[in-house]
């Protein structure tokens, strides 16, 4: 039985795709004079802002996650919590389970989401990029969370995302991970435990 339900937000509770996808091709744009393909930025979605820059050759890592970010929060208007998601946390509150997210958001970001804003009260913990020396796709933000919850045997937790960097830090922390898989993209090669098609699905975990 798991005891610990953690989730990812942009992709899994929060639809943050276009959001996401577009302030980074704006700030590719303003900081490296380059047209972003939307396909190719989607490449980077999941992945914390700091880390993005050197992956494009920016030297900058700080200017470079700070200007995202302000595009970020500039086209925030356009994300909206996928559907049910309250109803699901609200659950799995309710049947005793202990809750926490672990995001590759700064707290910045996190805290100027006005749809997480209504949801925190649903989370007993919360990692974000600042939490860990190390990001996805390293364990350190699932350990952390662990640790903040208490858990010493990774098999009591489960970490439910939608991208290959989610599976990674769940894997190496020896968590099971379910694919949140929305939108209907398939496994995507990630050898996820449960293959999730509907935000409801998350209760069969129960």
């Amino acid at each position: 039985m798991y005891r610990h339900f953690v989730f990812d937000i942009d992709g899994t509770l929060i639809d943050t795709e276009r959001t996401g996808v577009l302030s980074l091709m704006r700030t590719v744009k303003e900081l490296l004079g380059a047209e972003m393909p939307y396909g190719e930025a989607y490449g980077y979605f999941g992945i914390p802002s700091a880390k993005v820059a050197p992956l494009l050759g920016y030297a900058d890592a700080a200017r470079f996650g700070a200007r995202w970010e302000e595009n970020f929060v500039e086209l925030s208007y356009m994300m909206k919590p996928f559907e049910g998601v309250e109803e699901v946390l609200a659950a799995v509150r309710s049947a005793g389970r202990t809750t926490g997210c672990v995001t590759s958001r700064s707290r910045y970001e996190f805290e100027k989401d006005v749809h997480m804003q209504r949801l925190v009260k649903y989370f007993d913990h919360i990692v974000c990029a600042e939490d860990s020396l190390r990001h996805k796709p390293f364990p350190d933000p699932m350990l952390e969370l662990m640790r903040k919850a208490g858990c010493t045997d990774p098999s009591e937790c489960i970490y439910i995302g939608d991208t290959l960097h989610d599976f990674q830090c769940a894997d190496a922390a020896g968590c099971d991970f379910a694919l949140a898989d929305w939108q209907g993209r398939g496994l995507q090669g990630i050898p996820a435990r449960y293959h999730l098609t509907s935000v409801p699905r998350i209760l069969d975990l129960l």
